[in-house]
């Protein structure tokens, strides 16, 4: 016997009411994207050191931030560039003059690794930062940055907590001056 229309489209309506619902996945990819591309481009807002447990920063309330460059870190005992131990506090104290000779050495070396200059380095001086416990003493960082600024790294940022984000993240603050 033959069907009439009405009841083959009945059948046909069950049948795809028995399928189960397909995901369409382009969608979700599209939306995925934009959200990865969105993240990428928006984490750079703020730079993070690494903290040292033996350095506990100033605060500071300064919106201007520098580049990431050199860094210069200065414990109650010691002084370290890049990670390597360079001296002792004890002892750049106790030299005679305002210049540190190890510090000055390994800066030296630090220049002889990339001698190329960009056109702001050449009117500003190379930049370093200078991550220094809150209780240094003034004589020490003046020493530092006599020895930076006798080397070329004349553009100084110290670094600084930044009390209106308070997690704990160190942000590096440009110095005034």
């Amino acid at each position: 016997m033959k069907t009439s229309l009405r009841s083959r489209r009945m059948a046909r309506s069950h049948r795809k009411l028995k399928q189960s619902g397909k995901l369409n996945l382009v969608s979700l990819m599209d939306i995925f994207t934009i959200l990865v591309f969105f993240l990428m481009v928006n984490s750079g807002d703020v730079e993070v050191l690494q903290s040292d447990k033996n350095i506990t920063l100033p605060d500071s309330v300064s919106e201007q931030k520098p580049e990431m460059t050199l860094t210069i870190k200065i414990s109650t005992e010691d002084i370290v560039v890049q990670g390597r131990q360079v001296t002792t506090v004890t002892s750049a104290l106790s030299q005679q003059g305002n210049n540190i000779a190890l510090l000055r050495k390994e800066l030296d070396y630090q220049t002889a690794r990339r001698p190329e200059l960009t056109e702001l380095e050449k009117k500003n001086g190379r930049s370093v930062i200078i991550m220094g416990d809150q209780k240094m003493s003034y004589k020490l960082l003046k020493r530092i940055m006599t020895t930076c600024a006798e080397t070329d790294y004349r553009n100084i940022s110290l670094a600084v907590n930044n009390p209106v984000n308070p997690p704990t993240e160190t942000v590096p603050q440009q110095s005034e001056g």
